[in-house]
């Protein structure tokens, strides 16, 4: 094409990794998914003699930082295979066209050096339900995507075995016809790490880095509940460059735990300078936060109650840690939850007298659980077991949802979640007028 723009040459990264299922951990289930793969694109002729169809792809879904791309070089290690590596949003161009012809360049390199994979990353970008949006489709998507079904359609896996391997945190948002058999018909999903898997990803990234004798993995993988792979790898490196900083010889706990609440919480900012006054205000908040959540079933565990400022915001915070494998959340944990965030602003007018701006955060995170248990979870008389908002975004935080209601309903929504947190308020201000003794001793702590 003019300029190569047409070409996908320049764009195919062709290696082979060194990359080994050992090195990649935290996601046992995935692993054993994929081994089959690599057992055919090894000895395909065991499969052939049954009859049996290797499927021609594999999708990969789960969030972000989990490891899918890790997995996927890690099939091609295992195998010693070619690895074909291009993100989907490298095939879009300002040209129409372009995507399909680089589409059909990457299959043909790789037909050429079969057995290989090629690896799509973040296959949205181009792999979109062609009837969303109400515009309708993009025609140079829409072209790309069409171009690479029929590729997969029109290769012989028994003759040239080339291997499809994609990725997505998105999967609701694509096409149904890249999901249908003999196309991306395997799911395989890459999830946040448990606690086992925590501790074995800890391990593989310790491995080349000097770590002192003090340091207890269990305890920063109970730290890190919920963070992925790429998060702990953060971590670890984290730690490390706290470490040099310090001219310490070895990465110590205290490194680790700096660089776990680094992570959760933000910088530390030690050029912040609190006044005396709001320090005593968020140390009562703070508190209070500490406090509610020891006395309320089904409320996280307390880690660390902290009035150092960190982040872009934070002037304090308390560090929680929710129960390990839990999948759920019952309606009293929910509203356990709301307690403790309602008890940092709780304690500021119980002990000064006044309230702040510091609970804003927090009136958020509250208001947004509440109205998520009328409309989602059918756990009021409002809607009953009517749901009135679907969530979009599976594996991404904080996705759009859809709201199907009425201003009527949206009315009686509102009265609810505002009378439903006076309730609560109400109880964790009676609580903090009994335990008034307990919180004046953890601030003069």
């Amino acid at each position: 094409g003019i300029l190569g723009i047409g070409s996908a040459k320049k764009l195919i990264n062709s290696e082979k990794p060194k990359v080994k299922f050992d090195d990649v951990a935290g996601v046992e289930e995935a692993k054993e998914e994929v081994q089959e793969i690599v057992d055919y694109l090894k000895s395909p002729d065991k499969y052939l003699r049954l009859g049996a169809k290797i499927p021609k792809g594999i999708l990969l879904v789960g969030p972000p930082g989990t490891g899918k791309t890790l997995l996927a070089r890690a099939v091609a290690g295992e195998a010693s295979v070619p690895f074909f590596s291009m993100s989907a949003s490298s095939f879009i161009e300002m040209f129409v066209g372009v995507g399909a012809s680089r589409v059909r360049d990457l299959f043909e390199n790789a037909k050429k050096e079969a057995p290989a994979i090629v690896f799509i990353d973040e296959i949205d970008a181009i792999g979109k339900s062609r009837n969303s949006g109400p515009m309708g489709g993009n025609d140079e998507r829409e072209q790309t995507l069409n171009q690479l079904l029929s590729e997969m359609d029109g290769f012989d896996a028994d003759k040239s075995p080339v291997i499809v391997i994609a990725a997505t945190n998105r999967p609701e948002v694509l096409d149904a016809a890249l999901l249908r058999p003999g196309r991306f018909d395997r799911q395989v999903l890459v999830d946040k790490p448990d606690f086992k898997g925590r501790c074995d990803i800890l391990k593989v990234h310790m491995k080349d880095v000097k770590i002192g004798k003090d340091v207890n993995i269990e305890d920063i993988a109970r730290l890190t509940t919920g963070l992925a792979g790429a998060d702990l790898e953060n971590i670890i490196n984290e730690a490390a460059l706290l470490a040099g900083r310090k001219s310490k010889t070895f990465v110590e706990q205290a490194d680790l735990v700096e660089a776990v609440e680094r992570s959760i919480a933000g910088l530390e900012k030690k050029s912040r300078r609190v006044n005396p006054k709001e320090k005593k205000i968020v140390t009562y908040h703070e508190s209070g936060h500490a406090l509610i959540a020891e006395l309320t079933k089904g409320a996280k565990r307390v880690t660390k109650v902290s009035v150092v400022p960190r982040g872009l915001a934070a002037l304090g915070y308390t560090l929680n840690t929710p129960e390990e494998n839990k999948f759920m959340m019952q309606k009293h944990e929910l509203l356990a939850e709301v307690d403790v965030l309602l008890a940092g602003r709780a304690a500021e007018e119980v002990f000064i007298k006044e309230i702040s701006t510091g609970a804003s955060n927090d009136l958020e995170r509250e208001t947004d659980i509440i109205k998520a248990m009328v409309s989602m979870y059918g756990m009021s008389d409002v809607a009953g077991l009517m749901v009135l908002e679907k969530q979009r975004a599976t594996f991404l935080n904080g996705g759009q949802s859809i709201k199907d209601y009425s201003d009527k309903m949206a009315e009686k929504v509102d009265e609810f979640v505002k009378a439903l947190l006076h309730e609560r308020y109400t109880a964790v201000l009676g609580l903090l007028e009994i335990y008034k003794g307990a919180i004046e001793n953890m601030v003069s702590a």
